[in-house]
């Protein structure tokens, strides 16, 4: 019910980004394997504050999980497609896991969150389709100048890549408090096989020993306790939600 007007807002406030420089809260990039508990410890974010942020969903190639829906869990598109839009240089970054490609479009909108919460990954989507290749700063820029606070849940090639930019955001990465947690978390979802949980453990468990790499994230958050976890992010954004409160929320 909201695409429509904030699609506009948003062109109209990216032209403001491009054009005077305007600032805005600080972006937020986060990192961490699946299972870690991102998506949970974002979704205690908005039901504490409310729509302060801009988020991004996911592109893949997998088919849809009972209840998901297309443009709000992930956009679902075929092989083909993402494999022609990666070779387009249209991905900040992408991945394989059991033959299904996942990855970060560059894309100039993030929407605003519902009271539904976050989707499970995230890369960001135009409503009103403008520009649809833009660099990612653009879309950065343009949540920005909406003073809200642009949150980017990407790999650790798409934190690399980002480092590139001038965009500063913070760095968060959040891991299991170990390996055998993770799996044990994968497993009561019901939805890996065999061959993909061991992809998936072998991935957090690369991204894991990568993320001690100096300078690579301004925290890590271990998350055994969900109650710690979440402290320990409301405590790294505060700064930022004072700011994109500063103005009042939508």
């Amino acid at each position: 019910m909201l695409r429509r007007p904030l699609a506009g807002l948003a062109a109209a406030a990216l032209g403001r980004a491009l054009s005077d420089g305007m600032s805005g809260p600080r972006p937020v990039v986060l990192s961490g394997p699946s299972g870690a508990g991102k998506s949970t410890l974002l979704k205690k974010l908005l039901q504490e504050h409310g729509s302060i942020f801009g988020f991004s969903v996911s592109h893949t190639t997998r088919d849809p999980r009972p209840g998901e829906e297309n443009g709000k869990d992930y956009y679902f598109v075929t092989r083909e497609v993402m494999q022609r839009d990666i070779a387009a240089g249209d991905f900040i970054e992408h991945a394989e896991f059991s033959g299904n490609l996942y990855g970060t479009r560059h894309t100039p909108y993030h929407h605003p969150w519902t009271s539904r919460g976050p989707p499970r990954a995230s890369v960001a989507r135009s409503a009103s389709r403008m520009k649809e290749q833009m660099p990612v700063r653009a879309a950065v820029r343009a949540v920005q100048a909406m003073n809200r606070i642009c949150v980017l849940d990407v790999d650790l090639q798409g934190v690399r890549n980002i480092k590139k930019t001038d965009l500063r955001p913070i760095y968060i990465f959040v891991q299991p408090p170990s390996l055998d947690v993770l799996e044990q978390r994968l497993r009561q979802r019901n939805t890996e096989t065999e061959e993909s949980l061991a992809k998936r453990l072998a991935a957090a468990r690369a991204d894991m020993e990568s993320s001690k790499e100096p300078g690579l994230f301004d925290l890590i958050i271990v998350n055994d306790s969900l109650d710690k976890a979440y402290w320990a992010l409301k405590e790294a954004l505060s700064e930022e939600i004072k700011k994109a409160q500063g103005t009042g929320q939508s």
